[in-house]
């Protein structure tokens, strides 16, 4: 095992026990769009949903912490316009509402449950996400 797996599969193992975890205290899935969502659309401090706010600073001083006390460097982003970032944003956000949820909704905690519609739309993510890369390639 290589030493970028022990990372990737130690975080792999967290996502599963925090879904798990969720679910059984929350009766909730774990799906970081729809938690994005209610978080910004509603006064989530007063609506009792101040867990969505918790949750959403804690992935992501999660990652930095990681990155901190590990030493290991931080991912480096290809060369993009500002316009680019706001449009892939939009076509996200578009794709995770018409699709009922997102990657972490359905690819973790949906197919983890053994539903259909969630095996099914993994694969669609996976799919547009192999065709975006490889258009990306052809016009670099």
């Amino acid at each position: 095992m290589t030493s970028m797996a022990i990372p990737a599969l130690a975080g792999g193992l967290l996502i599963g026990l925090c879904a798990v975890l969720m679910m059984a205290w929350l009766g909730r899935v774990a799906g970081i769009s729809g938690i994005f969502w209610q978080a910004v659309s509603r006064p989530a401090l007063f609506s009792g949903g101040a867990w969505r706010l918790f949750f959403l600073i804690g992935l992501l001083t999660g990652a930095w912490a990681v990155h901190r006390v590990s030493g290991l460097a931080l991912p480096v982003l290809p060369e993009v316009v500002g316009w680019q970032i706001i449009l892939a944003g939009l076509l996200v956000g578009f794709g995770a509402r018409l699709g009922s949820g997102c990657t972490s909704g359905h690819g973790v905690c949906g197919i983890g449950r053994l539903s259909l519609r969630s095996l099914v739309a993994t694969c669609v993510f996976v799919l547009v996400a192999m065709l975006t890369v490889f258009v990306m390639k052809q016009g670099g």
